[in-house]
């Protein structure tokens, strides 16, 4: 068995960058097609290319007899969080069991130590059946064994398109009997001038308004530039995304809700934040811009035939809504954390 040679990858490097993502996708597929959620590689190619504000990415690549087998990415946050480090090491199915992931893993903690933090979140999938601790899972008992804790545990849900125009009416019909005094406005890309502050400032707060478990965050930088970074990004990688806030009667965003489809997966489509401002929360909200967005999803792609979400398996009232809406369970997934020494 040969050695794992590691190196960083140089963004201009497209071999390497196609080499990357060519280990990065099989891994990401292998046993788990229909479910899988990767990155294409033009996506990749754009976010390389357009470097942000926000969050730096760092790519390695590991090598043994000449071939790329193992791989490794690290996404660094810019504007908060400044300790911590996302990491996801793939391993080319046909390379497994010969310790490459290990050493994969032991060069990026590397780099992440070379850049002064100390927090470390990675992701894992498994199958529903297996239950919220995993147990067998060889990606979570991977985490476990090199100091990983499950702090999170998700539930991947899918809706199948489209949803009755009867359902909606009625679950919208139910919310508004709650919500008077509010507004919906639904609109496709950017966020218009006239809301991004107030957007801004409320998904900022998701990752820590919606349950965060054991995972150490704060919230993120309001940062009306990074956000337009952002837009402009996905507007680059093929994305489109489709928006509804819900307005005060002053006008503020107190509830937001934004689903991305991408032009390299035509058919779905992917639910990112949904959030009710604290001090809104018991009028429905949620409900409602959710149903207006999927209404706007609708009309405006007809082609969608499904929507992936993500929910901690503690948040019961967006399950409930999502149950609601049609959504079911098709996967789980876990948000595990290590701190460096």
């Amino acid at each position: 068995m040969s050695e794992l040679r590691t190196r960083l990858v140089d963004h201009a490097d497209d071999a390497t960058v196609t080499a990357w993502h060519d280990v990065y996708l099989r891994a990401e597929r292998h046993g788990r097609e229909e479910l899988a959620t990767p990155w294409a590689l033009e996506e990749l190619r754009a976010q390389l290319r357009t470097p942000g504000r926000r969050r730096r990415w760092v790519g390695l690549v590991g090598e043994a007899d000449g071939a790329v087998v193992a791989v490794a990415g690290i996404v660094m946050p810019l504007l908060d969080n400044r300790d911590q480090a996302e990491v996801a090491v793939h391993v080319d199915p046909g390379h497994r069991r010969r310790g490459h992931g290990s050493a994969m893993l032991a060069a990026a903690e590397e780099v992440v130590r070379s850049e002064g933090r100390h927090v470390l979140a990675a992701e894992a999938t498994w199958p529903y059946d297996l239950g919220p601790e995993g147990a067998g899972s060889p990606g979570l008992e991977f985490a476990r064994a090199h100091g990983f804790e499950l702090a999170l545990g998700d539930v991947v849900r899918e809706l199948r398109l489209p949803v009755a125009e009867e359902l909606l009416e009625q679950l919208a019909s139910d919310a508004a009997a709650y919500h008077e005094g509010y507004t919906l406005r639904s609109f496709v890309g950017p966020v218009p001038e006239d809301l991004v502050q107030g957007w801004a400032e409320l998904s900022a707060s998701l990752m820590t308004e919606a349950p965060t478990g054991e995972m150490e965050r704060e919230p993120e930088a309001v940062d009306i530039a990074a956000l337009r970074e952002g837009e402009e990004l996905g507007r680059r990688q093929g994305r489109t995304k489709y928006n509804t806030a819900a307005l005060d009667a002053e006008g503020a965003v107190v509830a937001y809700t934004d689903v991305a489809t991408t032009v390299h997966e035509p058919g779905r489509a992917y639910q990112w934040g949904t959030l009710v401002r604290r001090a809104d929360r018991g009028h429905r909200l949620g409900m409602a811009v959710k149903v207006a967005n999927l209404r706007l999803l609708q009309r405006e792609d007809p082609g969608a035939r499904r929507v992936v979400t993500w929910n901690a398996e503690v948040n019961g009232h967006m399950i409930g809504v999502n149950e609601r809406l049609g959504f079911v369970p098709v996967e789980r997934a876990g948000e595990l954390q290590k701190r460096l020494a």
